[in-house]
């Protein structure tokens, strides 16, 4: 009956909605709405659930003091007057990571209900409510001995702890009905309200988080003076208002986005989780406002990313410097920062861009992030985990338990937890299949229900089926996204390129007979009325494609890196006798695929001869051998110990290092 209540309450939440965001092309299929089957994305989900979503428990609760600073708030309420309560421990913004990790159990109790795990999750929603001040504010750090200090900080996390609250609350009462950490956010969202906005204070968030979270707030209730004031603080930015005591160097070097409006933004610049947690919410403010300065903005923006800024896996942020950017091209391999936090980010913004556009290049990227950059950050046993992701490493690189600044292990578990909602879109002329996972779910067109499956083995297999099962006979536009490394690009802009012919046409059916359909924005339509038991399938190919990049990316130049489907692959040392910077990719290498259900817990190697280079015994002639040489997704790779490893593979011997 609580299934039933809440799907209720989300579809007519969504007509709402569709109503008042014209712009938006489609809405997104809730992920409390679609159950995953898929053979390579359920393991992981289930995984999570279990072992990721337990050390998470364990270091929020027990190794650190996270949940302590809750307790603490709560015991010092009921102290007399004048008496001095306990201190805080940790850093300012370790609240965000309670709230992180209570958004992954919601989304994760969908797909694995755990009755044990709801109650966690019902002690912690405790915890924070008991913390909560009388006026509404809610921040263990400042909570602690120093409230008379709140707010008088831009850069001290307030607003993004609070955003996160916002964020796992409404996804805590969508999956499960209910209401208590819901009733705190909006006690937190109404309190915030009533001290910024126009005619109020000015305040410019330190790090970007609260104006998306307030659009959902907005979806959760309808109330519109949330996405009033989201709209607010992305204007506030770029005006001078920001000071906070590490602020002056952040305006001096863009680190949050802070020089001009939104609005007039062109280039990435700075922190890249701040600005795509802020490129997410222009979006969605975009879309439910109209407001084309933001569209424009995005687009151009986006471009700036995608075009010159992002690695072949997806990843952004080159610079640990500043957690970001740096300059055009600048994309190391090695030296990679590559957040996994910001490939989370762009898995959020790039959906978003495709709800605004309907334009599936938006999915494109979504999915070279989610397969390669995101993944990546969670290993293969679901507790360690990549804060960078480098394309390169000499050994040194290994997977950690925790992170004393530990937002990545808690950010990719929400991430894989809330894969649903990125699978399917729909609105009340059609349907968008954008993720080929296997999964099902039940649409809504007026008064027809149509259940719909789909059933694949990608990304090993190109073979992808969608049964549709509506009551009575209904037409629709199902459109069907066209992957375009499918189409001879290897990422939208010139960045990267295929080598070679490797436009390789796809086939797309409808009851076994070739379908009739027309290419929109990168997706197959079929238009036409369907009937229950209508069988949709679409075969991609899946073969080895070699990348090169633009002569621009320096560290890149006469190498190439594989890909395969949606994967990026990598050579490791663990597969190739400790060695992976050693050998040569000829030009004509032919590369044969095997699927290997033993090996890291089942995936397709790409193997191809290839010369290697050793020295002497005399130490110093150079030998070549000509060896077989093994290469794995890159998103399994350090999971068996420390090892060299390396994703562009020179094609000439002045880039080979002999010892790795």
């Amino acid at each position: 009956m609580k299934r039933t209540f809440i799907s209720l309450v989300l579809l007519s939440g969504c007509q709402w909605l569709l109503a008042q965001a014209p712009t938006r092309k489609f809405e997104p299929v809730s992920f409390s709405e679609v159950t995953i089957t898929d053979d390579f994305w359920k393991p992981t989900m289930d995984k999570v659930a279990t072992t990721t979503l337990q050390a998470c428990i364990y270091q929020t609760e027990v190794k650190t003091p996270r949940i302590k600073n809750f307790e603490k708030v709560a015991r010092g309420k009921n102290l007399p007057a004048g008496q001095a309560g306990e201190k805080h421990e940790g850093i300012f913004y370790d609240d965000s990571d309670v709230y992180k990790a209570l958004e992954a159990i919601a989304y994760s109790l969908k797909n694995h209900p755990d009755p044990a795990l709801e109650k966690k999750a019902d002690e912690w929603i405790d915890k924070v409510a008991a913390a909560q001040l009388p006026d509404g504010y809610i921040g263990t750090y400042y909570s602690l001995g120093r409230l008379n200090e709140r707010w008088s900080d831009m850069s001290m996390h307030e607003d993004y702890n609070g955003g996160h609250l916002l964020e796992a609350a409404v996804a805590y009462y969508n999956a499960t009905g209910k209401r208590k950490l819901l009733d705190v956010a909006i006690r937190f969202a109404d309190y915030f309200d009533s001290l910024f906005g126009p005619g109020k204070k000015h305040w410019v968030t330190g790090h970007q988080e609260l104006e998306l979270a307030l659009v959902k707030l907005f979806r959760a209730t309808g109330d519109k003076k949330y996405l009033e004031e989201a709209h607010w603080l992305l204007e506030e930015r770029g005006h001078k208002y920001a000071k906070g005591y590490t602020w002056t160097d952040w305006k001096d070097t863009a680190y949050a986005q802070d020089v001009v409006p939104v609005r007039d933004q062109k280039e990435i610049t700075g922190h890249a989780v701040r600005a795509m947690y802020m490129y997410t919410g222009a979006a969605d403010v975009a879309a439910l406002t109209g407001d084309e300065g933001y569209m424009k903005a995005m687009n151009t923006v986006w471009e700036d990313v995608v075009y010159r800024n992002m690695y072949v896996t997806g990843g952004i942020g080159s610079s640990g410097s500043n957690e970001g950017f740096s300059v055009d091209y600048d994309l190391p391999n090695e030296q990679a920062y590559c957040e996994t936090c910001a490939s989370v980010g762009m898995v959020f913004w790039n959906q978003r861009m495709n709800l605004l556009t309907g334009e599936s290049k938006f999915i494109d990227v979504l999915e070279k992030s989610l397969y390669n950059g995101a993944r990546d950050g969670l290993s293969l046993s679901g507790d360690h985990f990549f804060y960078g992701n480098p394309l390169a490493s000499n050994g040194r690189h290994f997977r950690r338990e925790w992170f004393g600044t530990a937002c990545c292990p808690a950010n990719i578990a929400r991430l894989v937890a809330s894969l649903g909602d990125y699978i399917y879109g729909a609105s009340d002329k059609g349907l968008w299949v954008n993720l080929f996972v296997g999964s099902n779910t039940v649409l809504k067109f007026g008064k027809t229900d149509v259940p719909l499956t789909l059933e694949t083995r990608y990304p090993w297999e190109g073979n992808v089926k969608l049964t549709l099962s509506p009551k009575t006979k209904i037409k629709f536009a199902l459109h069907v996204r066209i992957p375009g490394w499918t189409q001879g690009q290897a990422a939208p802009g010139d960045l990267y390129a295929f080598e070679g012919n490797t436009n390789t046409p796809f086939t797309l059916s409808v009851n076994g007979k070739p379908a009739s359909y027309t290419m929109d924005k990168g997706y197959a339509v079929v238009d036409r009325e369907w009937k229950k038991g209508d069988v949709v399938e679409l075969n991609l190919p899946m073969e080895v494609t070699r990348i090169v990049a633009r002569p621009e990316l320096k560290q890149d130049i006469e190498r190439v890196a594989l890909q395969r489907g949606p994967l990026v692959y990598c050579v490791e040392g663990a597969d190739n006798n400790g060695k992976a910077w050693d050998l040569l990719l000829p030009d004509k290498a032919e590369f044969k695929t095997t699927f290997q259900k033993d090996l890291l817990e089942g995936v397709v190697t790409i193997q191809f001869l290839a010369p290697t280079i050793q020295v002497g015994q005399d130490g110093q002639s150079v030998n070549t051998e000509t060896k077989t040489i093994t290469a794995i997704p890159y998103y399994s790779w350090c999971n068996r110990g420390q090892n060299p490893m390396q994703v562009w593979l020179p094609k000439r011997i002045k880039d080979i290092k002999i010892n790795n």
